[in-house]
């Protein structure tokens, strides 16, 4: 038999045939539908496809770092630099209703953000690291900039956490008063 053929190889299966257990090969799972065999290739072309586009998406990047680089003036040696600023993969961000892109995606690179904390009024830097997780890895808003501090984050994290947990243990409380009454 070649390989690809619709019959997978019966003695896989731990039988020596289908003949000794009296089924049919399709009733013991050794034969593939056409559908199946289909779904297979169309995995594999979506596979394919996926990596050829990861390709040509950094091909576009490097390219865009290039023309970038350029237009600024950078020389040869500056565009090394140019590299190694944290990059934007388009692919990645979270999908957008709007008209127009943030100036970061123009740029095709993140740019460290000062910004004023909220709860305490301290100047802080959003750095490009944060900001590429933010949009790319948990999938924020492009919109969105940073407003709080870690620590002021911090603090309305454990805030929330406790009110929640005060919340619970009053209710089973309750339920325990139900229970008894």
């Amino acid at each position: 038999m070649k390989a690809g053929w619709h019959i997978d190889a019966v003695k896989t299966r731990g039988s020596p045939s289908h003949q000794s257990s009296g089924r049919l090969p399709w009733a013991l799972g050794l034969m593939k539908s056409n559908r199946q065999r289909r779904d297979e290739i169309n995995a594999h072309r979506v596979k394919k496809r996926d990596e050829q586009r990861k390709v040509a998406e950094s091909r576009r990047i490097t390219e865009r770092i290039a023309t970038t680089a350029k237009s600024q003036g950078l020389k040869v040696r500056e565009l090394a630099a140019v590299s190694k600023r944290v990059h934007v993969n388009e692919a990645n961000l979270a999908p957008n209703a709007s008209w127009g892109w943030p100036d970061f995606v123009h740029r095709g690179y993140y740019v460290d953000q000062p910004f004023i904390c909220v709860g305490c009024n301290v100047q802080q830097v959003w750095t490009a690291t944060q900001q590429k997780w933010w949009y790319e890895t948990a999938k924020g808003d492009i919109w969105t900039v940073a407003k709080h501090c870690r620590p002021c984050r911090r603090k309305e994290r454990d805030r929330k956490n406790k009110a929640r947990r005060v919340h619970l243990e009053g209710l089973a409380k309750k339920k325990e008063r139900k229970v008894v009454a």
